[in-house]
């Protein structure tokens, strides 16, 4: 009798680039597909805190390189993803909340450019890059458990998260007979600098834990295991869904 076998979760011999690499999630990400073996670009815009990161990482005897990277600068972005990735996370993030009826133009603006018009142009000129070199690939965005539901004072943010993910539905079904996957990761509150605002405040607090039914907010440990199943072989057959770390909040 021949059994099945596990897939791989190793992703020795693959490169990766990680946004959003200094601090967080992004950080996080980047931390496990090294850790999976391999070589990783972390990418981020401000230099000293993502020097600090990559020397850390390289300490731990991981290959990493530091990108410093604006990708709302689009010119800058297009140079970046000329090299073609077998592994893409995309965890550079904006958050202005506010009521909706006082957004500001330049608030909408702002969000809107890094979470879904660099986050499009990333996946878009990836791809073309992993097309054009003949490579397969997964491409990851970390979104939100506020990509399938609302919340208050988000409503921008909220919209630019449901925008990315049916972006990443539609590129899937062009990507798919290419073998490039794309998928979102839907993270709740995660204990992080982004989410400190709001963890700081204690009614704020208390209505996140509420709607949490694992009754805590995340650590960014509880991000890695699933970023590195959706950049391995282990979900070769998964692409265009999001998988949802967010304690059972979207569950009702």
């Amino acid at each position: 009798m021949s059994l099945p076998r596990t897939p791989s979760f190793s992703l020795q011999g693959r490169t990766a680039l990680v946004t959003g690499a200094s601090s967080g999630i992004g950080q996080g990400c980047a931390v496990a597909l090294a850790e999976a073996g391999a070589h990783v670009v972390c990418a981020a815009r401000g230099a000293e805190s993502l020097a600090q990161t990559v020397d850390a990482m390289q300490a731990e005897g991981w290959s990493v390189e530091a990108l410093v990277l604006d990708q709302t600068d689009l010119a800058a972005l297009d140079t970046a993803m000329q090299r073609p990735f077998d592994v893409i996370v995309n965890s550079a993030g904006l958050a202005r909340h506010t009521p909706a009826v006082e957004t500001t133009p330049e608030d909408y603006d702002a969000v809107m450019s890094v979470n879904l018009r660099a986050a499009y142009f990333l996946s878009a000129w990836g791809a073309r890059a992993m097309q054009a070199a003949g490579k397969s690939g997964s491409i990851v965005h970390i979104s939100s458990q506020m990509g399938h539901v609302g919340g208050p004072e988000r409503a921008v943010y909220c919209a630019s998260k449901h925008g990315l993910e049916g972006m990443v539905k539609a590129m899937a079904v062009e990507w798919g007979p290419l073998g490039i996957r794309i998928n979102t990761l839907g993270p709740t509150f995660i204990r992080t600098p982004l989410g400190a605002l709001t963890l700081s405040d204690p009614e704020k607090r208390a209505w996140v834990e509420s709607k949490i039914k694992l009754g805590r907010v995340g650590e960014v440990e509880d991000i890695m295991g699933a970023v590195l199943y959706l950049a391995s072989d282990a979900s070769a057959l998964v692409t265009g869904t999001s998988l949802l770390v967010d304690g059972g909040w979207t569950a009702e």
